[in-house]
């Protein structure tokens, strides 16, 4: 079974690609995607990768969290399901 990772504080320019050719080193990546904000386009510095399974999941986490990236010193965890945020009232019809 895949397993999500959340990736923190990767440099601005960073790319999936690259993403996932770092992650690659640990296994097998289904996914990598940078997350960027949608108005500016730029890369909100954290992304999510997926791996084929556990066991490469808990190898990238050792490989990874805490080691640089560029010039950041990245965070790898296990991606926790995205919690239900208030809607923001003023922006509905």
């Amino acid at each position: 079974m895949a397993k999500k990772l959340y990736v923190g504080s990767l440099p601005y320019e960073a790319t999936d690609e690259q993403l996932s050719d770092l992650f690659g080193k640990a296994g097998t990546v289904v996914s990598a995607k940078v997350i960027v904000d949608k108005f500016s386009g730029r890369s909100k510095g954290f992304g999510f990768v997926e791996m084929s399974t556990d066991e490469e999941a808990q190898k990238a986490i050792e490989m990874f969290d805490k080691n640089k990236m560029g010039d950041r010193t990245i965070i790898v965890n296990e991606a926790r399901p995205m919690e239900e945020r208030p809607r923001d009232r003023k922006w509905e019809n």
